[in-house]
């Protein structure tokens, strides 16, 4: 019998695979479930597939495991928990994913902790959404509450022509988010992990550049004042508390032009700007998850280097995944790539990344976008 613990990951993507594999480094044994083949995780630790919503499924899967987390919000952590029921953790918890998929219950409950956010309203009809864009006045964002995710799921009206449309597109049953736009001096990210214990620990705070509403590149660590820095520390602490989060926490900011700081999204789970963590940090975003949610100590997020940078690879057709350039890529003096293993590819899709670790951002971000640009899907 295995004197190491058993892992149970609720998905099969990139960050499915990169927790598993830093799970395996410390001896894990893993086991994964994804409704439907899941090429990332194939070969890695145990992969199963399954109706994960079903609870006969997930009774075999939990009898497998000593933990359980998630790789997506959307993972049925709750259906989990009550298969599980009490025998074996889950986290993060049912109640902290119900809290945070929907935009408009995460945005109430930073508000409730008196966190500062963007001003909002959840409309629940097209003439509330039109009295929200008067009242903040143009341009407005318009978001879905479930499922907006890469700059899928967002509109920017920017007159009142533009609502009727948005809504259109974007509102469920229950509505949809209207947002006050804010001008920014630059976008922030942090990466909180916490323990059940309420031990913590965060990553440096990151400059995410985005194009095209998605993220192109990280810059770690961030430019800004050690006071900006602590105070990006305490929003995302708070933010941790106030959903009760388990595990990793991404907390995405705007730094505004007076200094100020507002939180714009959580997400709970391994995130995107926590990925330069890998080769820049002591203890890698994943791992500190695998460790979080296994009740272990915590490791050490601090830097190992003194700046890195980390460009995403996107898709830029609709097919089967072949790559090409990794040769010219990897020729890239200190660049590390990352190519996901999915099998399709879509324009915009995430299909890899590309780290590189230097003396300064600028250095380490033009050797990233060097390497990236040779890798074409």
């Amino acid at each position: 019998m295995s004197t190491f613990p058993t892992i149970g990951i609720l998905g099969g993507g990139q960050l499915g695979r990169m927790s598993a594999l830093a799970a395996l480094r410390l001896g894990f044994d893993v086991h994964t479930l994804s409704p439907s083949p899941a090429a990332p995780v194939e070969g890695i630790g145990h992969a199963h597939v399954g109706d994960w919503t079903d609870m006969n499924v997930l009774e075999r899967f939990v009898e497998r495991c000593d933990v359980i987390t998630v790789e997506s919000e959307w993972a049925p952590a709750d259906r989990a928990e009550e298969v599980a029921a009490g025998r074996i953790p889950v986290y993060p918890s049912g109640n902290t994913l119900h809290t945070i998929r929907h935009k408009g219950r995460q945005k109430n409950a930073l508000r409730s902790a008196g966190i500062p956010v963007a001003d909002y309203v959840c409309c629940h009809s097209l003439d509330e959404a039109h009295d929200a864009a008067r009242s903040f006045g143009f341009p407005v964002l318009l978001k879905k509450f479930e499922g907006s995710y890469d700059g899928y799921g967002n509109a920017t009206a920017y007159a009142s022509e533009d609502i009727g449309p948005a809504w259109d597109a974007l509102a469920a049953d229950d509505g949809l988010l209207v947002e006050a736009f804010i001008p920014f001096r630059r976008e922030l990210a942090i990466v909180v992990v916490r323990s059940a214990s309420g031990a913590h620990v965060t990553y440096p705070a990151v400059h995410t550049i985005q194009q095209d509403h998605r993220c192109h590149a990280v810059l770690a660590p961030a430019p800004i004042a050690s006071a900006t820095a602590a105070r990006v520390v305490e929003l995302a602490r708070r933010a941790a508390e106030a959903v009760h989060a388990v595990g990793l926490l991404g907390v995405e900011l705007f730094e505004l032009e007076d200094g100020s700081i507002l939180v714009n999204e959580l997400a709970p789970r391994p995130h995107n700007t926590g990925h330069f963590s890998i080769e820049a940090c002591h203890t890698s975003q994943f791992e500190n998850h695998v460790r979080s949610v296994s009740g272990w100590p915590l490791g050490d997020p601090s830097l190992r280097v003194p700046a890195a940078a980390m460009v995403n690879i996107l898709g830029h057709r609709s097919g089967m995944a072949g790559t090409t350039g990794l040769r010219e890529a990897m020729a890239v003096p200190g660049a590390s790539i990352h190519i996901y293993g999915k099998r399709e590819v879509r324009p915009k899709r995430k299909m890899g990344h590309v780290t590189v670790t230097a003396s300064t951002t600028e250095a380490a971000l033009k050797l990233a976008e060097e390497a990236a640009a040779h890798v074409q899907l």
